[in-house]
């Protein structure tokens, strides 16, 4: 009888344990530039924030994401602020990279853009405690079709995103991870006002509504696996 009883106390005693290390909050960090940070929007509009909102929703218990991005940021910019802040690998569980607009914008090199892309990526590996499994990459939105684009006249933008595109797909198969494009979804809809935030070119909440919901449900397979 006391060796039952014991048995049964341990038994609760794991079942608790391991109850309360699922609850343990889960940790993001979003890493890019305006695309990421939500330039002109309310910042529950941007697309972490939307995202974080959902997977609460679905149970699980994310913290409200560490956002490392800046207006205007380049790759070399965005690798020299996580340096800055001397994290320690596994600090995070979740993490997002969304990065290389500015470069295709300011007409960096492309070689340049290439080395800094994938040591991002590799740093973002080692800042999830989850390694690979921990990491999403969110490909480059398209602008080409907004107000702002078409009144200065941009050629070529849609062809140039496409060279960056493919490469932040090919590293991201290269390290196992998941890879959620946005250049033919959000092509179209920058044509749309309502989907465009007050300066014509960044997105509005309602287009990074769009956006998750084009890749919520992966990122939640993702969760699942941790």
């Amino acid at each position: 009888m006391t060796f039952t009883i014991k048995s049964i106390l341990s038994g609760l005693i794991l079942l608790a344990m391991s109850q309360a290390f699922s609850q343990e909050p889960i940790r993001y960090l979003a890493l890019g530039d305006s695309y990421t940070l939500g330039e002109k929007v309310a910042k529950a509009e941007s697309w972490p924030y939307q995202l974080t909102a959902y997977l609460n929703s679905e149970g699980y218990a994310v913290q409200d994401p560490e956002i490392i991005a800046v207006t205007g940021w380049r790759t070399d910019e965005l690798r020299d602020s996580i340096v800055s802040q001397n994290y320690r690998p596994d600090s995070f569980d979740l993490v997002s990279l969304l990065i290389g607009v500015n470069n295709q914008y300011q007409n960096k090199p492309f070689k340049k853009f290439k080395t800094e892309f994938e040591d991002l990526v590799q740093t973002a590996i080692s800042l999830s405690a989850q390694d690979e499994k921990g990491v999403f990459i969110v490909g480059i939105p398209d602008y080409s079709l907004s107000e702002f684009a078409q009144e200065e006249n941009f050629k070529n933008v849609s062809s140039r995103l496409k060279r960056y595109n493919r490469y932040i797909e090919k590293i991201s198969q290269r390290y196992g991870l998941a890879y959620y494009p946005l250049q033919k979804l959000s092509r179209p809809l920058h044509r749309e006002k309502a989907m465009l935030a007050e300066d014509l070119l960044h997105p509005s909440g309602e287009q990074y509504r769009v956006w998750v919901e084009s890749f919520k449900e992966h990122v939640v397979e993702q969760l699942k696996r941790f």
